[in-house]
């Protein structure tokens, strides 16, 4: 365990732990529920599968290309208010208002008035979003340089944030409940506001609680105008191309990218099989079963398994911790073989506590370690630090990644035999699909253990980073 004992001005108040995970809650309330609502556009709007596809993607494309341009402005800008926190605040009262106006949708319009109409806002909440989200994961990098402070404000964080995915899988069962909205487009249309009436208010918290650096000590920033554009694009590049250069960093998105998206490749397939292995493609009987065990698994991340990751990274490291939860959620997926019984449901909680340790470990330890990383960039690179624009790629990362699991998980369904037009599935076809939901994200859990093993930015290398850092440009 760690004997250096983190200096007071360091630690990071309560006050702003919580204004920083409330943001994370409106990062991770967003996307959940977009991703239950977009099931909509098809039975509620009548939106062509086809085209809805396109809705989705599209966004995400102009999502792929916006996150690092606007970390490259936030980390550049001068404000009294700070580099972060204007954009926080006036990103979360934008993508809050465009989230419900995005889903204003009425049947009668048509799909094709519904689609542009979609498309547009979903566009323009895209990019509102990532005007909120961007300058949010920057500022965590920067709210405190103590090693171990970086770990307990993430795992904070991200607890907060894992509440949305105990509240998400139920907009499901409230969207189709007609003793509550009479049709599901209504649903959709009313659900929208409370949630993006909520993500408003929590979402302005870190702009208002949370301290950022003193960047009046920052050098070397661009100027951000018109005029700059050009200039600005080529400086953006160059560092990006740098981060390749970052040796740790590539390492952590390497296996955030194998064992996320390992994850999400199969994160479908534990509703196919509960549905059409365990309760032979009856959802009346399998019920509420599917959303308690996402609800379930979500509880278990955020007060089980970041509070236990937090301690194993303050115990053995930060690499360690990753090493150790990284394993014990490959056990958890081997359970999977018995916890889906037909003949006991209640088997398929079993392994979720430990399956629970792969996301809930690895967004906790590698959003700390990226904080490090920062400071490596600039002990390499000098001014002006660089936390948005590396959270920008991070993430970018994650959502190529996201992108293309989603591809391939149609893919393996395909190949596996599963048809979504009948009620009963072959066993040959359900076991196939039981093992790929095994044996993906464990082969990818282990493949990031691998990439980590010789990860070299310990806490000693990191505190004596921030001492030649402190020495040269003084305290931040």
């Amino acid at each position: 365990m760690s004997k250096i004992i983190t200096s007071t001005k360091d630690k990071v108040p309560t006050i702003q732990k919580m204004a920083f995970g409330a943001g994370h809650l409106v990062n991770n309330l967003f996307p959940g529920a977009l991703g239950v609502f977009s099931f909509f556009l098809l039975t509620a709007f009548g939106i062509d599968p086809i085209y809805a596809g396109l809705l989705s993607a599209i966004p995400r494309f102009i999502d792929a290309l916006s996150d690092p341009i606007i970390g490259f402005i936030s980390d550049n800008t001068k404000s009294k208010y700070g580099r972060r926190r204007p954009y926080i605040f006036v990103g979360a009262i934008l993508c809050s208002i465009l989230f419900f106006v995005q889903w204003q949708l009425f049947p009668e319009n048509g799909s094709t008035y519904n689609f542009w109409y979609f498309l547009v806002f979903s566009i323009l909440f895209i990019i509102s979003n990532a005007l909120f989200a961007t300058p949010l994961i920057g500022l965590g990098y920067e709210m405190t340089s103590d090693y171990n402070e970086r770990t307990r404000l993430m795992g904070f964080s991200q607890t907060i944030g894992q509440l949305a995915w105990v509240i998400v899988p139920w907009f499901w069962v409230l969207i189709a409940d007609q003793h509550i909205f009479a049709t599901q487009a209504i649903g959709v249309r009313q659900l929208s506001i409370v949630v993006g009436s909520i993500c408003m208010v929590l979402g302005i918290l870190p702009a208002i609680f949370c301290r950022e650096l003193d960047a009046e000590h920052i050098e070397n920033r661009s100027e951000i105008s018109f005029n700059t554009i050009g200039a600005n694009m080529k400086i953006l590049f160059t560092n990006m191309k740098n981060m390749t250069k970052n040796k740790p960093f590539m390492k952590l998105c390497g296996a955030t990218f194998l064992v996320f998206n390992g994850f999400q490749m199969v994160a479908s397939f534990s509703f196919f099989i509960i549905v059409f292995y365990m309760f032979n493609g009856s959802y009346e009987i399998a019920g509420t079963l599917p959303a308690w065990f996402s609800t379930v698994s979500a509880l278990l991340t955020a007060f089980f398994v970041i509070p236990i990751v937090t301690f194993l990274a303050s115990k053995f490291g930060k690499r360690k911790a990753f090493i150790i939860s990284t394993a014990i959620s490959i056990i958890g997926y081997l359970l999977k073989w018995w916890g889906f019984s037909p003949t006991n449901p209640m088997l398929m909680f079993l392994p979720l506590p430990l399956i629970a340790f792969g996301l809930g470990g690895l967004f906790t330890l590698m959003m700390s370690m990226t904080a490090d990383v920062c400071d490596l960039d600039e002990l390499n690179n000098g001014m002006p630090r660089r936390e948005g624009t590396f959270g920008a790629v991070y993430w970018w990362m994650v959502k190529l990644g996201q992108a293309l699991a989603l591809v391939l998980s149609g893919i393996v369904l395909k190949y596996v035999g599963f048809d979504q037009n009948v009620a009963t599935q072959s066993l040959e076809t359900m076991n196939k699909l039981r093992l790929a939901d095994i044996i993906i994200p464990s082969i990818t859990a282990g493949m990031a253990i691998v990439i980590m093993w010789n990860y070299d930015l310990s806490e000693e290398k990191a505190r004596e980073i921030k001492a030649e850092l402190e020495s040269r440009r003084g305290k931040l």
